[in-house]
């Protein structure tokens, strides 16, 4: 089965991206195939490349980061939902006159066609938080 993926809620407001990078684990594990996850709202502060919480929490970013690097998952932040959080990848920032790059090893930015095509070859979709 191919399954998409949309995560709303941040790491540190709710427990749904841990719960679907569970689901994703597990998924993987039984032979399914995981398309696209989709960082939405919220849910794109996974993808922050400078958060630090404490030694004893979860490493969200860098969690997300192996999971692409192992499983060849595609990562995607919204555009829209980055820039209005301050979140830019290297290209946008420079657009934006900014000396930045936010963005976690394993994730890309891209706009809600790439949620659309997603949801279009998945057999099923999956919104966590």
């Amino acid at each position: 089965m191919k399954f998409a993926i949309q995560i709303n809620s941040s790491p540190y407001h709710s427990n749904a991206g841990q719960t679907a990078y569970q689901f994703i684990n597990t998924a993987i594990a039984l032979g399914h195939q995981v398309l696209r996850v989709f960082f939405y709202h919220d849910g794109i502060y996974h993808a922050c490349r400078y958060a630090t919480p404490p030694d004893d929490e979860c490493q969200f970013s860098a969690q997300w980061s192996k999971l692409a690097r192992t499983f060849q998952v595609d990562l995607v932040v919204c555009i829209s939902a980055a820039q209005r959080r301050g979140l830019l990848h290297a290209d946008e920032a420079q657009r934006q006159g900014k000396a930045d790059d936010d963005l976690a090893d394993g994730f890309r930015i891209a706009g809600l066609g790439q949620l659309v095509e997603a949801t279009l070859a998945a057999d099923r979709f999956l919104v966590f938080g």
